[in-house]
């Protein structure tokens, strides 16, 4: 069943005009003109009516888009941006308003993507502000390349690519060429862009019900931006996929929609459709790049990546590819002021020299790293008792993490971003895999530090280096400790703790991974300092160590993410840090258990 599509918007009728409104507050460059709610046109607040003496660039369509048209509003790129309603081609008195505002004695040229209403609105339009005495040229951008060749007197529809295209033409414009060169040059790059975009959701128009047409599991290829159906549903594949796919539609020998084959040089133009993360357009970008240059032999002058035409709240991209050449380079590397078109791009110099420069360098080696021992590094592969002992200790405690991923993430979900188990789980993936390569086991102090150097590498965020700080502060207090007992890895254990409430301000009760370790430590401590065993006595802690994080139930959060939730929600699951902690420890202590019994039987 359908649902209202949630908005944050005011009167759905609005959205429009107090769009523009927000645009022009934000950007002190821009400015509208007073027309609500018939005319919607954003202009450059230096450009004066009938004054400019350059050719002056508008583009336009129906609005929801955004940035597309008005963003993109500036010196270097568009002079003016004419709105219609939502997915709604603007009228001719909008199209006309625009011309008259900023149209000089060099005339205007008019870039349009091509839909049926706005070729027909942006065509009379231009007739009708010839007759009155404006020079005008007009260019219909049809960049997709997902349609088949015939489409009747439709033609291909008007896509990101149009974004490029106003680049060139504004940059062309800026420079003081007459509108005739202005418009070949605008044409010219239409010729050479080709789009193709990927849905995985439809759009939802303000105050009107989400559409269910594409299933959770389903993406759809080749769909317009104003959410029309496109030519293929298939099944949700990893993006890699997806992107070969959209390439291998985009550079088709059989349809030859752009004029580009294997040697030539390309601008790629990853677009997000609304809903899109921009990590999500990146990986898109990476796989690109790459698809080009080893499938295609294509390489790339120049990569964006973001949101530039999108489609409401549409999830989704749409990957644009332009032939390069030297003219359309440096128009679109010539300096703009338009807010949305992405500043670095223009900021950062270009040379034959920067593309070759590879992507990837490197990492420069930590000084502890060259510092290693090579007694350390070619320790004899036969382990200790003591060795043995811990590294087992490290591949129960690891396992068990692993086990638990799933717990940790649901409980973390509840009170916290949902990713604690999967953080836990690649730390212990990696010690795993580094213990059988670089871990002195025979050293314990050693071990623990490499442990740290290990999960600092892998785990990141705020649990990466707390766990990065409780082996640190173990390794200082085990160092130089010849025979490691009970004694000082119950030491070692309080100077973790120590550290951890140092540097991360947490205390017993604050609902974190101490309330597993605080407990756990002074248990330890106390049996052994009674005189017990020192196995039964770090049975006992690993026991309290769980109670203790199954506690956090029932605390307040006064650190870290769950802080920020309510008490009612933070009562529905323990703390995953603690529960993690009390996780390792108590199967460590019962790997240290079955090991000692074992041996003794």
């Amino acid at each position: 069943m359908a649902a209202r599509g949630k908005k944050l918007i005011n009167d759905p009728n609005d959205v429009v005009t107090q769009f523009i409104e927000g645009l022009a507050e934000t950007y002190p460059g821009l400015q509208y003109l007073d027309g609500f709610p018939e005319i919607k046109v954003v202009l450059r607040s230096d450009v004066a009516v009938g004054t400019y003496d350059k050719v002056a660039v508008i583009c336009g369509g129906g609005s929801g888009h955004e940035p597309a048209h008005g963003g993109f509003v500036g010196q270097g790129m568009l002079t003016a941006a004419v709105s219609g309603d939502v997915f709604t081609s603007p009228p001719v008195n909008s199209i006309l308003a625009a011309i008259r505002a900023v149209t000089g004695p060099k005339g205007c040229l008019l870039v349009v993507t091509n839909y049926t209403g706005d070729r027909l609105n942006f065509g009379l339009a231009a007739e009708e502000a010839k007759s009155e005495g404006h020079k005008v040229e007009m260019v219909i951008v049809g960049d997709d390349c997902a349609l088949p060749p015939t489409q009747g007197i439709a033609g291909r529809r008007g896509l990101a690519g149009t974004i490029l295209v106003n680049k060139v033409a504004g940059a062309a414009a800026d420079a003081g060429l007459p509108l005739e060169e202005v418009a070949e040059q605008a044409r010219h790059a239409s010729e050479l862009v080709g789009t193709v975009g990927v849905a995985l959701s439809v759009c939802t128009l303000p105050g009107q019900d989400t559409s269910d047409r594409l299933g959770l599991e389903q993406i759809e290829l080749g769909l317009g931006i104003h959410g029309e159906p496109g030519t293929a549903v298939t099944e949700l594949q990893p993006v890699d996929v997806v992107v070969t796919r959209v390439l291998k539609q985009i550079l088709s020998p059989e349809t030859r929609y752009v004029p580009i084959t294997r040697g030539d040089r390309v601008l790629l133009l990853t677009n997000g459709l609304g809903a899109t993360p921009i990590m999500e357009l990146m990986i898109a970008t990476r796989k690109a790049v790459r698809e080009l240059q080893l499938e295609y032999g294509i390489a790339t002058d120049r990569v964006y990546t973001g949101s530039f035409m999108t489609s409401l709240d549409m999830q989704g991209f749409s990957i644009s590819i332009m032939k390069s050449d030297a003219t359309i380079l440096q128009c679109l590397d010539a300096s703009t002021k338009a807010p949305c078109w992405p500043a670095g791009t223009n900021d950062m110099a270009y040379s034959a020299g920067d593309r070759q420069k590879p992507a990837k360098i490197s990492v420069p080696a930590p000084p502890s790293c060259a510092m290693k021992s090579d007694k350390m590094l070619q320790q004899s592969r036969e382990l200790t008792k003591e060795g043995c002992i811990l590294e087992a200790s490290i591949e129960a405690g690891a396992k068990e993490i692993i086990r638990i991923k799933d717990s940790l993430n649901e409980w973390d979900s509840k009170v916290g971003d949902g990713d604690c188990g999967t953080t836990m789980y690649r730390g212990a993936i990696a010690i795993l895999d580094d213990m059988k390569k670089c871990y002195p086991m025979n050293d314990a102090a050693e071990t623990v530090n490499e442990i740290g150097a290990t999960v600092r590498r892998v785990m990141g965020g705020t649990t990466g280096i707390l766990y990065d700080i409780l082996c640190k502060a173990a390794y200082a207090s085990l160092k130089g400790i010849k025979t490691v007992e009970a004694k000082h890895w119950a030491n070692a254990l309080q100077a973790s703790i120590d550290a951890i409430s140092k540097y991360g301000g947490a205390r017993a009760g604050y609902r974190t991974m101490l309330d597993a370790l605080i407990p756990a430590s002074e248990t330890l401590r106390e049996r052994l300092e009674a005189g017990d065993d020192p196995l039964d006595a770090f049975i006992v802690s690993s026991e309290t160590a769980m109670t203790g994080a199954e506690s956090t139930r029932h605390m307040q959060a006064q650190a870290g993410r769950s802080s920020y939730i309510a008490a009612d929600k933070l009562a529905s699951a323990p703390d995953p840090g603690a529960m993690a902690v009390a996780a390792w420890y108590r199967a460590v202590a019962l790997s240290l258990k079955s090991m000692l019994r074992h041996s003794k039987s």
